[in-house]
């Protein structure tokens, strides 16, 4: 499929807001603003260290205090219609609705998610099921290695099964302690934290477990097929 103009003027506009993240503390993108904290709490994240050594904040990022979402075509709040389909390469695929999803355990977790545009929320608090236990549950099969997260309008986002069934990635429906506003992708959306943030799919719809993979929406468009902050894994 050709990328139409809009398209590409936005996949311009994600390139410019990485140049110009390092010029200011507050920054106009994508129609929205972006209020970046001061250099000295980003200097304590990356002098702070991971129980793995890495830094904390990864290279290249900004700890922000506030941030408006990305934007995406929206999919629908609506939680009485919501239903989330776990299936693919799996032995007992199923599908929940809200009530469902909120009647399995749930994890309330503080997380550092980390965007390619260049910024970085520490330590924010989302609640939501382990994707490991829906997987559980479906059971894959011995060939399934990907997962595709499969979101409104025909989003997707491809990550390795490894990293989807990582003990904090979760499909999240509260954040900070509120339910998921309909920005962050209510009324659930995917969360896998080690990776940049676009891979955590908003408005949710199915978790598809495939042996090959499978690009997805932004790496279709030149974004890096793994993703990984630390790595500085932006482009392809």
């Amino acid at each position: 499929m050709r990328e139409t103009a809009l398209e590409s003027r936005r996949r311009e506009d994600r390139r410019r807001f990485i140049r110009l993240a390092g010029a200011g503390t507050v920054i106009a993108a994508l129609g929205a603003w972006y209020v970046i904290a001061d250099d000295e709490k980003s200097a304590a994240a990356r002098a702070e260290r991971l129980p793995d050594g890495r830094a904390r904040l990864p290279p290249g990022q900004k700890v922000i205090d506030y941030l408006e979402p990305m934007g995406g075509a929206a999919g629908s709040p609506n939680k009485s219609g919501y239903r989330l389909r776990v299936h693919g390469e799996v032995e007992a695929p199923f599908e929940l609705d809200f009530g469902a999803l909120l009647d399995m355990p749930q994890h309330s977790l503080a997380l550092d998610v980390h965007c390619v545009t260049g910024w970085s929320r520490l330590g924010a608090r989302w609640t939501g099921v382990s994707i490991a236990e829906l997987a559980a549950r479906a059971r894959p099969r011995p060939e399934a290695r990907h997962v595709i997260f499969e979101a409104a309008h025909g989003y997707t986002a491809n990550v390795r099964l490894e990293q989807a069934l990582a003990p904090e990635a979760l499909v999240a429906h509260r954040y900070e302690d509120e339910a998921l506003a309909g920005r962050h992708g209510a009324p659930a959306r995917a969360l896998v934290p080690a990776l940049y943030f676009w891979k955590s799919a908003k408005w949710l719809r199915g978790i598809r477990f495939v042996a090959r993979d499978e690009p997805g929406y932004w790496e279709r468009r030149g974004y890096h097929n793994h993703a990984d902050p630390w790595r500085e894994e932006r482009y392809g």
